[in-house]
């Protein structure tokens, strides 16, 4: 009953996640409700679903806590600040809301050239308000500083050995799904590298993806985040996704250290193991 509680509790917060925005923000349209509602639905059974399973299938680290929880509180504290923000903004366009003057501070202290929140500003199509430009900046950086405080949190926890927790067994197969142990060459050299390769997509992205969302305008509808739903998760992604990766890859590189360190633990205690006495005749 308890594991079964616990699905639930976690499929109940997958969707309340994806339902917290349209549950706040005003002007939703009824077919914007729909469909966030159906999106809620699938995520909780895909979520509930998935930590029900014997057998490890697309999330990981689902057994080794508290890491996805704390994930999960970086996603929810940036939509949920981002949200209020938005709300507030589109209740009382001159508001003087604590979130506001917070945000608008921080905007104006990231907004420097070359910074990731000015090239998100400058990755939307021009014409727009100025009004609509400044809401970017601000809920762009406020999200931006949520995200650097909760991996920085997160990587100091690591650092101090909180995760993994030392009295606890960590299974590779399960916390890691798509990894292949058995595949190329060493399985720690394999974790390091890609490791590495997931903290330095998690740099780059920042600054690479207005780049890219700014060429995808020549293709495609460009996206000026106007929508109250699409400016809430346009940023959250933007801001989660990097921080995301630079997670895995941290966690990464620590279970490449956990791997090698009961290898030189099992290679100790083998060689502390006396060998019988041997005959001539053997």
């Amino acid at each position: 009953m308890s594991h079964v509680a616990h699905i639930l509790v976690r499929g109940v917060c997958a969707a309340l996640l994806i339902l917290l925005p349209a549950l706040l923000l005003p002007e939703i349209s009824l077919e914007a409700a729909q469909a966030v509602t159906l999106l809620a639905l699938l995520a909780a059974i895909v979520v509930g679903t998935e930590y029900a399973a014997a057998y490890p299938g697309l999330i990981e680290f689902r057994d080794a806590k508290p890491y996805n929880r704390a994930r999960f509180v970086i996603l929810l504290s940036i939509v949920l600040l981002v949200t209020l923000l938005q709300r507030e903004v589109l209740l009382n366009p001159q508001s003087t809301n604590w979130l506001v003057l917070v945000s608008s501070m921080i905007g104006s202290t990231l907004d420097f050239p070359f910074s990731p929140v000015r090239l998100m500003v400058m990755s939307l199509p021009q014409g727009l308000p100025l009004e609509h430009l400044a809401l970017v900046t601000a809920a762009a950086s406020l999200a931006y500083i949520v995200a650097i405080l909760g991996l920085a949190t997160l990587i100091i926890l690591i650092i101090i050995g909180y995760w993994p927790q030392r009295h606890q067994s960590f299974n590779v197969w399960i916390n890691l799904p798509n990894f292949d142990p058995t595949k190329g060459v060493d399985v720690v050299q394999r974790l390091e590298r890609d490791g590495h390769v997931n903290i330095l997509l998690g740099i780059i992205l920042p600054f690479s993806l207005p780049v890219l969302l700014h060429l995808s305008t020549l293709l495609v509808q460009p996206m000026t985040l106007q929508s109250p739903l699409a400016f809430v998760w346009g940023i959250t992604l933007w801001a989660f996704i990097p921080v995301n990766l630079i997670l895995r890859g941290v966690a990464m590189h620590r279970v490449a250290q956990l791997v090698r360190a009961q290898r030189r633990r099992i290679a100790e205690e083998e060689d502390s193991v006396p060998l019988h006495a041997r005959s001539a005749y053997s």
